[in-house]
């Protein structure tokens, strides 16, 4: 049985430490990557405060496509380099956005979202997509939060082949 209450926030670092412990949990007992990556989104969303979205874009065919998430209707598709989840993906580092409206080339898919982080998942060199969440708060996500958001995407890495995805 998993555990679905909600994980306490008053001190961040053990927030995301009981979060990715609860990961752990969903991941370790499934192979299906569409159940984990779906978890994982819904995991997020019920946990991080102040967010209107949580998900996952994954590479097909050279662009980033939809993937499982937990939120409103988004864009389908992104193209490397455009937006923050293509920036991300094509430089292949974490993009902590403070305030969407002053990034170049921002993609609103919710204009009620006014920050955002995305992390690249890279595995084995290759990138195959990017975890998305935004929030309608500016300056939602701090270094901390790209910090174990980076670990939650290395836990993903741990349990998930994507390579099985295309």
């Amino acid at each position: 049985m998993n555990d679905n209450s909600r994980i306490p926030s008053e001190d961040k670092e053990k927030f995301y430490k009981i979060m990715l412990v609860r990961l752990e949990g969903l991941l370790c007992t499934e192979t299906d990557w569409l159940a984990n990556l779906s978890n994982a989104a819904a995991l997020l969303y019920q946990n991080l405060e102040t967010i209107n979205w949580a998900g996952f874009y994954l590479m097909k065919g050279g662009e980033l496509v939809l993937g499982p998430f937990q939120g409103k209707t988004a864009c389908p598709r992104i193209k490397l380099g455009k937006g923050v989840c293509g920036t991300a993906a094509m430089a292949r580092e974490t993009q902590l956005v403070p305030d969407v409206h002053q990034f170049p080339g921002h993609i609103a898919c919710d204009c009620a979202s006014n920050s955002e982080i995305v992390v690249p998942i890279i595995k084995n060199d290759a990138v195959y997509g990017v975890l998305d969440i935004d929030s309608p708060v500016k300056e939602r996500f701090d270094e901390k939060d790209a910090e174990y958001l980076q670990r939650f995407v290395d836990k993903l890495n741990k349990y998930i082949e994507w390579n099985q995805i295309h």
